[in-house]
């Protein structure tokens, strides 16, 4: 009895493991590992070129990593499959194109990771018309293409993803953002835009961003920071952490108005170790001693205040030519009056004798008299 009380167990097992696995989507099988525990799919490095249309409904975190999609069409997620999708991590998929509405069908998305692919094609309506509730944004190296950069503002600006609290931006090469890149973003909590190549942010507004906690700046070409831009910083009122390291700051009499918010800001990390790149008298000189005397600004170093001062000075010159001239002329009008009289009866003169030499060639009998005269 024992014996047959064991083999029935084990027959019963093995019928219930036939059963799960029958249940289990074909992607799970061979495709991706699956864990509905772990609310968990993982299709990683199987040279997929299209999202498994079978995906188990249970998945709230969702791997499709180091495969070959290239491309993600509208309803590439099919649906009402994906109730519960809140995770989804595409990084490393050679995805050149998003199309409108391939992320529309999910209602539940919270966290996209889209790093490490060369995109070239990027529609603001990715999303949907209806927007996403979507709250992490990662874009690592995928925005090489300028193209793409600007399909990213416009769908950020549309406030298709008001609900985004963290966008990372880091390692794509950037030199230049949009203007008014980051005006519809309210519950922005997270910006990273370290190692990239901006040279400035004077076209880069931060206003609106009220909940804006950490701001990555670190690994860029910025060489001085402009009062507009350390106003904006001042007037964030939950700003506490902001990365400036290995930048190329540049240390003339432009850098005043930044060392002084250095030394007043509690918000720069590691603002010690910010030192000058250039000149090479000031060569890895901390920011934040420098004093007045180190940069000699004896000179203005406002270059627009310069220009405007040098227009009026120009046309105070002018406008004081141009009324010597007038006196000249209004001083020596009499002799200016009488010259142009003798130069109209010179050219009187000169026409009465033009006139008298046709007549004599238009008329014969003048001409032989003329011929006549000269014999």
């Amino acid at each position: 009895m024992p014996g047959r009380g064991a083999l029935c167990l084990g027959l019963l097992l093995r019928v219930l493991l036939v059963c799960g696995s029958a249940q289990q989507p074909d992607s799970c099988r061979g495709l991706c590992e699956c864990s509905e525990p772990a609310k968990t799919v993982k299709c990683v490095n199987k040279n997929l070129t299209a999202v498994p249309p079978d995906l188990p409904s249970y998945v709230r975190t969702l791997f499709i990593t180091g495969n070959r999609l290239g491309r993600l069409p509208a309803g590439a997620f099919p649906a009402q499959r994906l109730p519960d999708l809140s995770a989804l991590n595409l990084s490393g998929n050679r995805l050149g194109e998003v199309e409108a509405g391939a992320l529309s069908a999910l209602p539940a998305l919270r966290q996209l990771d889209l790093s490490g692919n060369p995109l070239v094609s990027l529609s603001p309506q990715t999303f949907g018309e209806g927007g996403s509730p979507l709250e992490e944004l990662t874009l690592r190296g995928a925005l090489r293409n300028h193209t793409v950069l600007l399909s990213l503002a416009a769908m950020l600006q549309s406030g298709a993803l008001r609900n985004l609290s963290r966008l990372d931006l880091a390692d794509n090469g950037l030199v230049v953002l949009p203007t008014g890149m980051f005006t519809a973003l309210p519950a922005l909590r997270q910006l990273d835009l370290s190692n990239n190549s901006l040279v400035g942010l004077h076209n880069v507004s931060f206003q609106g961003l009220g909940q804006l906690q950490s701001l990555n700046l670190s690994d860029n070409s910025l060489s001085v920071l402009r009062n507009s831009t350390l106003a904006q910083f001042r007037g964030l009122p939950t700003l506490r952490r902001i990365s400036l390291g290995h930048n190329t700051w540049v240390c003339d009499c432009a850098i005043e108005d930044l060392v002084a918010w250095l030394k007043e800001s509690d918000q720069v990390e590691g603002k010690e170790a910010l030192t000058c790149a250039y000149p090479d008298k000031m060569l890895g000189k901390a920011l934040v001693k420098i004093n007045g005397s180190d940069l000699n600004c004896s000179l203005p170093t406002d270059l627009p205040s310069q220009l405007q001062t040098s227009y009026v000075f120009l046309g105070i010159v002018l406008a004081l030519i141009g009324a010597i001239f007038l006196l000249v002329l209004y001083l020596n009008r009499k002799g200016i009056k009488k010259w142009m009289h003798n130069i109209r009866d010179a050219c009187r003169d000169h026409m009465e004798g033009y006139h008298y030499r046709y007549e004599i060639n238009a008329d014969p009998r003048l001409t032989n008299l003329s011929s006549n005269s000269d014999v």
